[in-house]
C-alpha cells in the first residue's frame, strides 16, 4: 500500500488549476527559495510547530511539559533545539498551540476526501491538484495518487518547481490533465543564490513536458521578487526561453510575506530579503509587470 506525507488538503480552491479544485499539499522540497511562503512544506517528514498565541500556559495548563521527555517545553515556550518531533505535546495540547505539520496517509485516504467534492468537479470542470513543497519529491506516492484519480475519472493537475527526477515527471505526466510549472530565474548562479539549487534540471524538465507531452495545457509562472528577478532582462530571458513552445500561458506572481509567521512557529528565522523589497513590490506589479 503506497503511503505519503501530506500537510493539508484544501477544498474549494479557485486558483490552482481549472475550475473548482481540491488541493493536496505534499511535504518535501529540494529548494529553499528565500521568498518561500510555505516553510512547513520544505522538510519531507512531519514536524512540530508551536503557536504561542494559542498557548494557555498562563491560565495554568502544563500538559505539554508533563509529556516532553527532553524538557523542550518550559514556561509556555518551545526550545526547537531540544525538540525531537516526537509529537507527544501535540497529542495532549487542548488549545492546539502545539501541533504537527505532516500526516502519513494512503492513496485511498486522500481520494476519499477529494471525492467528497465530486459535485463541484462534475459541474465546474474542476478536480484534484497536487502541490507542495514539490509533490514529485514523493514520486511514487504522487504518481499513484494521479493514476488512481484518473481511474476514478477525476481531472488532475500539478504545481511543480520542476526540481525532481525526470523519470518521475514522465510517469506523472501520463496521468496529468494540466501542469503549473514555476520558472524563477534563467541565470544559474542567481538561481543557486536565491533558491539554494541549480536550475539545470528544472529547465531540462520543462523541455521534457513541452516536447514529450505537448498536448497537456501548461501554465508557466514566475514569482516576481523585487531586486531578485524584477528587471525586464530577467523576465525577457524567461520569455525568450519559452518562445519556441506552444499550448501554455505565462503568469507573473506578486511577491508577498503571507507565510512569515510560520517561520517563527517552526523555530526558524525568516529569510533576509533586501529592505527595499517591501517598498517597491506593489508599485512594480501595478505598473511594468501586470500580465
Amino acid at each position: 500500500m503506497t503511503t505519503g506525507t501530506i500537510f493539508n488538503i484544501q477544498s474549494y480552491s479557485l486558483h490552482d488549476g481549472p475550475g473548482i479544485r481540491t488541493v493536496v499539499f505534499l511535504k518535501g522540497c529540494p529548494l529553499r527559495c528565500i521568498w518561500c511562503s510555505n516553510p512547513e512544506s520544505q522538510l519531507p517528514h512531519p514536524e512540530i510547530y508551536f503557536d504561542k498565541g494559542k498557548c494557555i500556559w498562563e491560565k495554568g495548563c502544563s500538559r505539554c511539559e508533563g509529556v516532553c521527555s527532553v524538557h523542550a517545553i518550559q514556561n509556555g515556550s518551545l526550545n526547537f533545539d531540544l525538540c525531537t518531533n516526537c509529537s507527544q505535546c501535540a497529542a495532549v495540547c487542548p488549545s492546539k498551540a502545539c501541533s504537527v505539520y505532516g500526516t502519513e496517509v494512503t492513496v485511498a485516504e486522500v481520494l476519499e476526501k477529494v471525492e467528497r467534492e465530486w459535485v463541484f468537479y462534475r459541474h465546474g470542470k474542476g478536480g484534484m491538484t497536487l502541490s507542495g513543497g514539490e509533490p514529485l519529491v514523493q514520486g511514487d506516492f504522487a504518481v499513484e495518487l494521479l493514476r488512481e484519480a484518473k481511474r476514478r475519472r477525476l481531472h488532475t493537475a500539478i504545481e511543480t518547481c520542476g526540481c525532481c527526477k525526470s523519470d518521475d515527471l514522465r510517469k506523472a505526466a501520463a496521468y496529468l490533465d494540466y501542469v503549473m510549472f514555476d520558472i524563477k530565474l534563467m541565470d544559474e548562479k542567481k538561481h543557486i543564490q536565491y533558491t539554494g539549487g541549480s536550475n539545470r534540471l528544472i529547465l531540462e524538465n520543462i523541455k521534457i513536458l513541452f516536447e514529450e507531452f505537448p498536448h497537456i495545457p501548461k501554465r508557466i509562472r514566475t514569482p516576481v521578487i523585487p531586486t531578485v528577478n524584477d528587471t525586464e532582462e530577467e523576465i525577457g530571458a524567461i520569455r525568450e526561453f519559452l518562445s519556441p513552445y506552444s499550448n501554455f500561458t505565462y503568469e507573473l506572481l506578486p511577491y508577498h510575506r503571507f507565510g512569515q509567521n510560520k517561520y517563527a512557529m517552526l523555530g526558524r528565522n525568516y529569510p533576509d530579503l533586501p529592505k527595499e523589497v517591501e517598498e517597491i513590490a506593489f508599485e512594480m506589479l501595478k505598473t511594468k509587470y501586470v500580465n
